[in-house]
């Protein structure tokens, strides 16, 4: 029976932005505002982002040769470019099936709610805020924005993709929280209650690893089966630096 699925994929979320960094600050002093002048498609990374960037890069590029990524997926959005270039330096695009910045894989999109804080929402939208805690995130959709059940439809299309163009190889998917958590929503086959208590648990780790192996004794026609949950490289006191050009070589596109 012929395998549908890729050998390997890898979820990855991009290192630390700058974004991360004035969320934190504006949430620590109960601010309203995020801090951050970049729209956010354009927000680069931080400087431990670009060191976590390097770590990734060089576990990726210590695998043996024929376990490393072939295939090369990321958002657009800077951060997770910048982060994919890391890799890219390390592994050689030239060696690369395909390297894509594929839309689908874009951050969640936040609508008139973008920038603003949980704090600042319900200082600014009460009824938004109301809302939200009674229907749930999962299904919450902001005007002009979008709910974790968008995030999981542009991924199904992401997954048909995958199944048809690189079925038997070797996926690195390089993304964003939600779309981390939402992959793993349709590749583990969960339910809302389930991924919502994996999102409450713990941020997914900026350069942390979630991997699947292709089994074929596993289900009636082999599955993906889990390897790695969250793992993140240890950082490196040196290491090849990384720039935060958007420029990445690209490998043929199938």
């Amino acid at each position: 029976m012929e395998q549908k699925w890729p050998q390997q994929i890898w979820l990855v979320r991009h290192g630390q932005s700058a974004g991360n960094v004035a969320r934190d600050a504006a949430t620590a002093a109960n601010e309203l505002l995020i801090d951050i002048a970049e729209r956010d498609v354009d927000v680069p990374l931080s400087e431990l982002g670009m060191r976590q960037a390097v770590a990734l890069a060089q576990w990726f590029a210590a695998l043996p040769p024929g376990q490393q990524p072939n295939v090369v997926l990321y958002s657009p959005y800077l951060r997770a470019r910048a982060t994919a270039q890391a890799v890219l330096q390390c592994l050689g695009p030239e060696d690369m099936l395909a390297v894509v910045s594929d839309e689908r894989l874009r951050e969640k999109e936040f609508g008139i709610t973008d920038r603003l804080t949980p704090l600042g929402i319900a200082d600014k939208y009460p009824d938004l805020a109301a809302q939200r805690k009674h229907v749930g995130k999962f299904y919450f959709r902001p005007p002009g924005g979008e709910s974790w059940c968008d995030v999981i439809l542009r991924l199904r299309s992401v997954l048909d993709t995958i199944t048809r163009e690189y079925r038997r190889e070797r996926v690195l998917i390089i993304g964003h929280q939600v779309i981390v958590n939402c992959f793993r929503y349709l590749v583990e086959r969960l339910d809302e209650e389930t991924i919502l208590a994996i999102d409450r648990g713990a941020d997914v780790p900026n350069c942390g690893v979630t991997s699947y192996q292709f089994d074929p004794q596993a289900g009636k026609r082999g599955k993906l089966v889990l390897e790695l949950e969250n793992f993140v490289a240890p950082l490196k006191e040196s290491g090849t630096p990384v720039t935060d050009k958007p420029d990445i070589p690209a490998a043929p596109k199938p």
